[in-house]
């Protein structure tokens, strides 16, 4: 067996908590690829202007530029301009902002030969799956789950613990409003208990 594919398209997915690296190692395999001389499109959701709108970057402060996009669709339409690959790979950050859509799409420009690199949030702060990474994950063939640092005892963690209030399962942020935390010290607001899955179709 090849080590990586051969004349065909992949998927790869990095997933876990917040501040658990994702971004960083996203970054790592793009400027790779670059390195490499091979044509890079780089993608994240316009609602993310944490730190920029040009660029992706790291919560260390690192950078590369990319293209803040509105809809899923746009990636394909940027990546597969009349049917034809503009890029040889694919980066898209923060893409539990896309929905299910992106998912196909993921799909298509995999099936057209491009190599796909997304990273994202498996779990939202209640702990629930995060679609589309559930979908992605099925799909991908390659996956890396990054773990964070507990903030309150220093376990490997695998959650991100909402520090504020918001009834928004969607709120953009960083250490403001996040930290990292294990199973043991994740909790909820008083009285809601956690949810394991959420029907399909409901995870933006």
């Amino acid at each position: 067996m090849h080590i990586t594919p051969r004349e065909t398209g992949w998927i790869e997915v990095i997933c876990g908590s917040m501040f658990s690296g994702k971004t960083e190692e996203l970054m790592r395999r793009l400027r790779l690829a670059q390195i490499a001389k091979q044509r890079v499109g780089i993608f994240k959701p316009k609602i993310d202007d944490r730190f920029a709108s040009d660029a992706i970057v790291s919560h260390e402060g690192r950078r590369i530029p990319s293209v803040s996009i509105a809809e899923a669709r746009e990636i394909r339409e940027l990546a597969m301009p009349d049917g034809k690959a503009a890029f040889d790979v694919v980066g898209i950050d923060e893409v539990q902002f896309f929905g299910l859509e992106v998912v196909e799409i993921c799909e298509r420009l995999a099936d057209s030969g491009l190599r796909v690199i997304v990273s994202g949030l498996d779990q939202d702060s209640r702990g629930v799956p995060f679609e589309p990474i559930p979908q992605l994950l099925a799909v991908a063939e390659f996956i890396t789950k990054n773990l964070a640092v507990c903030m309150v005892c220093g376990n490997p963690a695998n959650r991100s613990q909402r520090l504020v209030e918001r009834e928004s399962r969607v709120l953009v942020g960083a250490a403001e409003s996040y930290e990292a935390r294990c199973r043991k010290c994740f909790t909820l607001p008083d009285g809601e208990k956690r949810q394991r899955t959420l029907p399909l179709g409901q995870g933006k």
